[in-house]
Formats: structure tokens, sequence, C-alpha cells
């Protein structure tokens, strides 16, 4: 059966298996808030609330149980495993594409598709969810996450590239998609003409500033804390950051002043990132700072009585189980056999690095016993002092060599030493340091009680979100195709040239004239929604969305109604 909102355009191109499973429509609500921890399999939410739950015995359930309502299905365009990129942008933009791909269309696989894609749209910007209530409806736009901010989760619901590396791309668009509230990590990533632009549009840009922000009254902000990420939340000195419950509750008090409504994305960043590093105590005490986030939103939500909240994560990662070949009869062990030491941890694998590096190795073990509960053996020892990166080693950088370690502790770096050291004292075990393909939980609240119900596609996902907000993806489509018309189409009537970049750090700008009239001109530089007016650029227009370059094309993608600049 067809996917019922889906566009005209679309029915002919994607054909699903199975109707979505809402058993009745879907009630419009004022606010949605979407809630993503970022990699995260069943198994970490497992070892999470049993971490909880023998640290706190009164507190046996998550904040996220309640509400826990089915399963999601979640992959790219043309493989079953997928990245942040294109899982969460599917989540917004209904459109399943390549690893790596920011809420764009996808490029044509069709041996390997896993639903037909339009060859007719390859690169094309997708518009998001957020996007589309900001556009018709004036409602705020709100990101809270913990990884740097064009990182891919908060870039897929404001930005469009087929690279998510393309961070020069990125963040621009962020800044200049009129974002009412920002906070998270990237504090070196923001260019000086988005921090301008910022500024200039009133916002209050706070850079390590807990202070600042905590203390700022006004509606318009973007708080960001670490150079690049924000620290893993047991390694967060709360003096420096914020949680990231605080955010989620800053964010939503700002973003509720707008009195047509609000869709706020949170992410749980870090849970991924500890995942790929196969280490549990980072991974678990991540996820339980996020399902405190979760509580801060359906308190919320059920206070206030026009919000839904969707708790989901893009992906599984490091198929982490609660139970290892190496632990013999691990099946017969008690609580405390297999929860006792892990609980013990007071560091990820990445902040006892830094510890480490920065405590005499006279004095290492004993921070071993304050910090994670246990001494190391001589051969553990060993293997720390032959790691590359350990500054405090007595062994001389050159001397040091896999040759002198026994079994398998050795590692390229000391992070991974730690998390290998870490792990190795509990049952746990990884099939990988990377993503997997099974399918991921489904939580939700709606005030009236209409839940996405079953296993859901991550097509049938966006469909939700979209009925949420009295929309349908066919909304979507005719807005990306009002928004983000290739160059080429929207200017077929006037004369255009793409002027190529002058150097690495600029880009091309696309310059429009009217045959019939000299004084008739656009200037248009891409990543941002500004445009110039008249040959010497007198006048300025600002857009209510970005315009994206891309360089495989060639092509500008911009709104139609700019001819009417023209005219």
């Amino acid at each position: 059966m067809k996917r019922a909102c889906i566009g005209v355009a679309l029915l002919a191109l994607i054909f699903l298996p199975a109707a979505a499973q809402q058993k009745q429509p879907v009630k419009p609500v004022k606010n949605v808030i979407l809630m993503i921890p970022d990699g995260t399999s069943l198994s970490t939410v497992s070892v999470a609330r049993w971490l909880q739950w023998y640290t706190n015995p009164e507190l046996e359930k998550l904040n996220i149980d309640p509400y826990l309502c089915g399963t999601v299905r979640t992959h790219s365009s043309n493989a079953p495993i997928g990245d942040s990129a294109p899982t969460t942008s599917c989540y917004v933009t209904g459109i399943p594409s390549r690893t790596g791909s920011v809420s764009s269309y996808p490029l044509v696989d069709p041996e390997n598709d896993i639903y037909p894609t339009n060859p007719d749209r390859e690169y094309q910007p997708a518009t998001t969810i957020l996007e589309a209530v900001k556009m018709q409806d004036g409602k705020s736009m709100g990101l809270v996450f913990t990884c740097e901010f064009p990182h891919a989760t908060p870039a897929d619901c404001a930005a469009h590239s087929y690279n998510r590396g393309k961070y020069n791309w990125i963040a621009p668009q962020m800044a200049h998609n009129d974002i009412q509230v920002v906070i998270g990590g990237g504090t070196a990533l923001l260019p000086e003409t988005s921090e301008a632009y910022l500024n200039e549009q009133g916002y209050a840009v706070f850079k390590d500033d807990l202070q600042g922000m905590r203390n700022y009254n006004g509606d318009k902000m973007w708080a960001l804390y670490g150079e690049r990420d924000m620290d893993y939340d047991i390694d967060r000195n709360p003096d420096e950051q914020p949680s990231i419950e605080e955010m989620t509750r800053i964010a939503i008090e700002k973003l509720n002043r707008n009195p047509n409504g609000f869709f706020l994305m949170v992410e749980g960043s870090k849970v991924d990132w500890a995942a790929h590093a196969n280490d549990p105590i980072g991974m678990a005490t991540d996820f339980l700072a996020f399902d405190r986030a979760c509580g801060a939103a359906l308190d919320f939500a059920r206070e206030n009585g026009e919000t839904a909240v969707i708790i989901v994560p893009d992906h599984g990662n490091s198929g982490l189980s609660i139970g290892r070949r190496e632990c013999k009869g691990y099946d017969k062990l008690t609580k405390d056999q297999l929860f006792n030491q892990f609980s013990q941890f007071k560091r990820t694998a990445d902040g006892m690095a830094r510890l480490v590096n920065e405590t005499p190795n006279n004095q290492v073990q004993q921070l071993f016993a304050e910090q994670l509960g246990f001494e190391m053996t001589p051969e553990e020892l060993n293997a720390l002092n032959n790691c590359p990166d350990y500054t405090q080693s007595p062994i001389p950088a050159a001397q040091r060599s896999s040759d002198n370690v026994e079994g398998s502790l050795y590692s390229g770096s000391l992070s991974s030493f730690m998390a290998k050291l870490m792990t190795s004292k509990t049952c746990f075990g990884f099939t990988t340091g990377g993503h997997t393909g099974e399918d991921v939980f489904l939580a939700a609240y709606h005030p009236e009680g209409t839940l996405p119900m079953g296993m859901l596609s991550n097509i049938e996902l966006n469909e939700y979100l979209c009925n949420l907000n009295g929309k349908t993806f066919a909304t979507l489509e005719q807005l990306t195709d009002e928004n983000f018309a290739p160059h080429q189409q929207a200017f077929e009537d006037y004369v255009y040239e793409v002027i190529p970049a002058k150097n690495e750090d600029s880009f091309p700008t696309l310059v429009v004239k009217n045959p019939k009239n000299k004084k008739k001109q656009l200037t248009v530089s891409p990543f941002t929604n500004i445009v110039k007016i008249g040959s010497k650029g007198e006048e300025t227009v600002q857009l209510n969305s970005v315009i994206v370059y891309v360089d495989k094309n060639n092509t500008f993608y911009l709104p139609k109604k700019l001819i009417e600049f023209l005219q």
C-alpha cells in the first residue's frame, strides 16, 4: 500500500510494503519536541537502566519507559545501515539518502536503492519539517545537542549538503536559517561573518559563557561550549558546561514565548561517540543524561497540553551486549557481579585518558583506584606505559612498542587503551566500533493520545511528524520546489553566470541579469539567506530560506520568487 501522505510526484517513485501504523488520524499540536539519542541501540538503554537502578534502587524505570510504543526501521537510501546524516534527514524530510548526505536528495543507485529514487532531484536540498513550520506557520526552530553544531544531526534540521563533512558550507547555512535557539558545542566553528550576521539580527551569542546564557532574558540565542564537541556528561565540569537537561529546559522556555508554537530537536549526541569508542560507561551515563532531558521535555508537555514529544534514535551502534563469551558463566552472574565494578567508574575512557596524562606516573595507581575503583595489574601498567600518547610514561617514546605488551591491551591511543581496559573489568561485549542496522526504539507522548504504534519505517516517522504539524510530505515537496529550485530552471528566461570562487576560502557567486533592463540584476552568494539587488548591489533582500550551492553540478538552489526582483 502507498504511503497516505506522500505527494503526487513521489507516489510514482516510492512504494511501501505496509501501511503506516497509526490507527487513527493524528491530531496536530502547537509544539513538537523531537529527541534523538544518537547511535543508541536498545542494549545501550538496558545497560543505562541497570546502572541507574543499581546505583539508585528507588529509580527502577527511565523517564522514557512509560512512553515506549514501537520501533523504527532506519536506513540509508541504498543500504540497511545508515549514519546520522541520512537517517535523521529522513526523519525530518521524508527522503532516505546516501551515507553522509545532509537533508538532500540522493544519487540514484538502481541496483541497491531500497525505495526507487528520483534522478531528476539528485543533490537537490530537501525541505525539513522544521523549515516548513518556520516558513509557513511562523513557528520557532530550536536545536540542542552536545556535539559541534554543524555535525550531522543538528545540521540535518537546518542545512543541506551531499557531504556532512563540509562544515564551511553547513555552518553559515545554520547561522542564516533563523533558528531561534541553538545550544551545543562548536565555539571554534562559527565563522566571524556568521556571528556578525547573528548579532545584526538581534541574537545573543555566548561562547563558553555559562552564566551569560543563564542570565540572558532575550528570546534569540546561540550558546556554544567547547571548541568542537562538549564534554561527556560524567566528565563535565558543571561550573563550565550545562547539562543537556538544563539546555533543554532553557530552550523550551525561550521557544515557548512564540504564540505560534515551536519545533525543538534535542540530540544526545555523544552516546554515539562513546559507542564508537566501545566505552560502555560513556554510553550509559550520556544516555542517562539524555533521559533526564527527556524528563524535562515530558514534564513541559504534560503541563502545557499542546505539545507532543517523540523520542527515537537515528541508528544503532557498536553491538553492545550484556554478556561476553570470555566471561565464563556470565549468564549466572549476580547483579553485583555484573554492575558493581561498572558503577564505580567516575570517568569515561576519554576523560580518564586526560586525567592520566595530567597525573605523575608514580600516582597513577591511586588515580585509578579513586576514579575507576581498581588498580592495574603489572601487565596493565606496562601496557599503559607503552601507549604512544601517554605523556607521563617512564619509557622513552622511541622505545614504546606493541612487542613489549602481552595480550591485546596495546592500543594506538591512550583513550582506546582506557576503553579496552575498563571494558575488560566488565562482562559487556562489542561486535564493532561502527554503526549497526537493527531497528531502534520509539517512544512518544501526545496530549490527546494519537501515538505512532508498532513498527514504522523512517519515512513513516516523517509522516507522523508532518501530521503533528498539520502537514504532509507533499507540503515539504512543494516548499522544496518553491525554495530550492535549480538556478537554471528558476532563471531560464534570464541571463546568468556562475563566477568561480577566487580562492579555496571563498565560494562561487551567481549573477543574474534581465537582458531588457540592465539595472535589474541579482548577485547571489551561497549558504546565506541574503541576495543583493541592482547592478552595484544597492539593495538586499533577506529570504526565509537559505541558498545552497552544489559543486558537483555547479548549481545554485534558490527560491523561484527571486525573479520578481528582475521584472
